[in-house]
């Protein structure tokens, strides 16, 4: 009888892939309001986006999932690693803006990645100003908001302007899109241009004065710039990606309502 050589081969983790419609969307009660939830949703319905869902040996590990979210990205092709058969709700408005946004900027630009990832950030933070007041239960809120407060107090935000800052961006959602959306592109680009912590220490000062500036490390800017250090394409600046940042920032004009026409109602 031949002697076990002590060793088990280990089977090989693979991910299920599913779609939208296989997936069971946490938390949309509190969306039922955001008109552009639904149609950020259908987008993915119709265009069958896929999800990957982590092995049934690692179900519920949302630590892993999200060192696999952020050290690979699925650069709206698919792939959104999910730690369950479960999905929030943001996390679909989340992965539909990285869609629309490599359709619309297929180079891989870092401009064309920094700008993606800038929209669909400032989206959760349009997100948090629709459902104030709205849907106060929301497991949406329940998360971004102390999450939110934690980075503010690092900054050395007292809890008064946090709480007058969170009012603002209820007033006016739209508006603090375009903020956030604005600042995470300037400090990313910022960033990118720096050869040494000294330099990025200078770049980040002024930004500190922006009215979204003691959020901004509630991002994972570090991970943005690494990823395109190490996979944008190189190259003459994307100058696709820099007419959209201009178009969004022009005084007249609404960046969300631009980008649901442009990007979002003209696919549906």
């Amino acid at each position: 009888m031949p002697k076990s050589s002590g060793h088990v081969k280990a089977e090989v983790a693979r991910f299920e892939v599913r779609t939208l419609d296989q997936l069971v969307i946490d938390d949309e009660r509190s969306f039922r309001h955001v008109a552009l939830y639904a149609d950020l949703k259908d987008i993915l319905l119709r265009d069958r986006y896929e999800f990957r869902v982590l092995p049934p040996a690692l179900a519920g590990r949302w630590d892993r999932a999200l060192l696999l979210n952020l050290t690979f990205w699925a650069t709206g092709t698919g792939g959104d690693v999910l730690d369950s058969d479960h999905v929030p709700a943001d996390v679909v408005a989340h992965a539909a803006w990285h869609h629309l946004a490599a359709r619309a900027l297929p180079s891989r630009s870092a401009e064309a990645l920094f700008l993606g990832e800038a929209i669909a950030s400032a989206f959760d933070l349009y997100l948090v100003g629709r459902l104030l007041g709205h849907a106060p239960d929301s497991s949406f809120l329940a998360t971004q908001a102390p999450a939110m407060a934690d980075v503010a107090q690092a900054a050395g935000l007292p809890a008064a302007e946090f709480e007058a800052l969170l009012a603002s961006v209820a007033r006016e959602p739209e508006r603090a899109f375009e903020d956030l959306r604005a600042l995470l592109v300037d400090a990313t680009g910022a960033l990118m241009r720096c050869r040494d912590a000294d330099e990025a220490l200078a770049a980040l000062a002024p930004l500190d004065a922006h009215r979204f500036g003691a959020l901004l490390h509630r991002y994972e800017l570090s991970n943005w710039v690494l990823y395109a250090r190490a996979y944008a394409d190189a190259g003459a600046p994307d100058a696709a990606a820099s007419e959209i940042d201009r178009a969004l920032r022009a005084p007249d004009v609404v960046a969300l309502d631009w980008l649901a026409a442009r990007w979002v109602g003209a696919p549906l």
